[in-house]
């Protein structure tokens, strides 16, 4: 193996990597709300996914998309399972119908309610594992990466 890496690399790649720490945090959390949210019939990013919608006018897809920091077609796929429980309406925009916009039904809206209190109790005991110093000064670093030309400053 003439390429192979040396251990020692790898090891202080996996000791000081922010983005595998990240990632790996990320899915940690992902499977913890999951769990939380079973009873509801929703994922994490389900919720993450609708709550953003739970406003009085529909949203376009590309602003949903913006504000999720997700492509298009990712957040297309994420929304058809939604919209075939008649959680989340995918309706053509009014003045340019190439877009979409995006509205939950009522059966969303009554879904997310459900959903709320085991986030906020599930959050509350995130938030007390972590201190809450420690919650807040993560809270205020992570919208401060961004990655190469991505720009949500006006989402």
């Amino acid at each position: 193996m003439a390429n192979a890496i040396p251990l020692d690399l790898v090891h202080e790649v996996r000791q000081t990597c922010l983005c595998l720490a990240t990632q790996r945090a990320a899915r940690m959390l992902a499977r913890r709300f999951d769990r939380a949210f079973r009873p509801v019939g929703l994922t994490n990013g389900q919720f993450s996914l609708m709550m953003p919608l739970n406003v009085p006018d529909p949203m376009r897809l590309g602003q949903l998309a913006a504000f999720l920091a997700m492509d298009r077609t990712t957040l297309t796929a994420a929304l058809k399972s939604l919209e075939r429980r008649g959680l989340v309406q995918v309706s053509p925009d009014e003045t340019d119908h190439r877009a979409r916009r995006l509205s939950l039904t009522e059966a969303g809206r009554e879904t997310l309610a459900a959903a709320l209190p085991i986030w906020r109790a599930e959050h509350a005991a995130l938030e007390a594992e972590l201190s809450t110093p420690n919650a807040a000064a993560l809270r205020a670093l992570l919208p401060t990466i961004k990655g190469a030309g991505d720009d949500l400053a006006d989402v």
